[in-house]
């Protein structure tokens, strides 16, 4: 119409600047992203995962270039379902490996605590028991030592013996069955010298493991008292704490 001036069409409702636009244009790209994601959900798994910029995906499958990357498997739903952890790299393997070794070792050692000492409260009643397990192995022990200092002072007669014998050769070439047999009496003095030394050892260590059985059968025996005089108070209706073993080895025996 002549004389009428037209006006551009204006919406009420789109942004009237700049930033508003821009936010807009993120939250569509974003419903995008999901709207995809989840209907990947709905054909299969969905796996949701962060890349090295921090940006959030929600894809099917995972690209090679971030196979090692950690990841949140989501059901149909988009809920979480398991958390798949990052590869790990070749210091944290070895370093989980050694943990693990460890621990292993740490269990063993428990496991072994605990058979020595079901193995020491089975074998006593009372403490008179173990040192008389002490005074018969310590008897055995010295026997062996005393019937070694006799045969070595057999030895050393006989070695006099010899002695005087091969003096009295004077400047004479000494006979070789002489001579051997002197070797043979000194090889047979120090290996029953060092037998006797080995016996002495055994002996000490074996008052300190039966000292130490004993320390050990008493804290066991307090702790089965304890815990029956626990399940006799819980019986009652009264439960006092209820006592535990000490973790301390104390050389039960094997």
């Amino acid at each position: 119409m002549a004389g009428t001036t037209t006006r551009p069409t204006t919406n009420a409702h789109a942004p009237r600047h700049p930033r508003h636009r821009a936010v807009l244009a993120t939250v569509v790209a974003a419903s995008l992203v999901v709207a995809f994601g989840f209907a990947g959900a709905a054909r299969g798994t969905t796996y949701k995962w962060v890349d090295e910029k921090g940006v959030i995906h929600y894809t099917d499958k995972i690209p090679p270039e971030a196979s090692d990357k950690g990841r949140t498997v989501l059901d149909k739903q988009a809920r979480p379902v398991k958390r798949i952890d990052p590869a790990l790299t070749p210091e944290q393997r070895r370093a989980r490996e050694v943990e693990e070794e460890q621990k292993r070792a740490a269990a063993k050692v428990q496991e072994e605590v605990a058979r020595r000492d079901r193995a020491l409260i089975s074998s006593y009643t009372n403490e008179a028991e173990i040192d008389l397990a002490r005074r018969r192995a310590l008897a055995t022990i010295d026997a062996q030592i005393d019937s070694s200092r006799g045969y070595v002072a057999q030895l050393d007669k006989r070695k006099a013996e010899l002695d005087k014998r091969r003096e009295a050769l004077g400047d004479k070439p000494v006979p070789h069955a002489l001579e051997s047999e002197l070797a043979g009496n000194r090889n047979e003095i120090a290996k029953t010298t060092q037998l006797i030394e080995q016996k002495q050892k055994e002996r000490a260590v074996t008052i300190a493991r039966y000292d130490a059985d004993k320390v050990r059968w008493r804290e066991l025996k307090a702790v089965a008292e304890a815990n029956a005089a626990s399940a006799q108070a819980a019986a009652a209706g009264t439960a006092p704490v209820r006592a535990g073993p000490s973790s301390t080895n104390g050389g039960s025996r094997m």
